[in-house]
């Protein structure tokens, strides 16, 4: 019998919200999660109207959780102008 492995990816991502303020969040279906996001049912910060509609602008996959999660923790540790010098390369 041959074992099936399923592959999950995990991803890091960044939301620029309609506020210009930055969201740093993990998921494993970023497609899904910005829809969250953006109907009220995502994490706390986000659920702000005034913050909607959002837009991913950033995301990076990792072969796991903790990897994505620790990019995370990392970006939310960054004040403001260092998150704009890290996603300038990328935008």
């Amino acid at each position: 019998m041959e074992s099936k492995e399923i592959v999950t990816s995990h991803y890091f991502y960044v939301l620029l919200c309609a506020d210009n303020t930055f969201y740093g969040g993990y998921t494993i279906d970023p497609e899904r999660r910005l829809k969250q996001h953006n109907s009220g049912t995502g994490a706390k910060y986000t659920r702000v109207k005034k913050r909607q509609p959002m837009q991913m602008i950033y995301k990076e996959v990792f072969d796991t959780k903790r990897a994505a999660m620790q990019a995370e923790y990392a970006f939310k540790q960054l004040a403001r102008h260092e998150k704009e010098r890290f996603l300038s390369t990328y935008l």
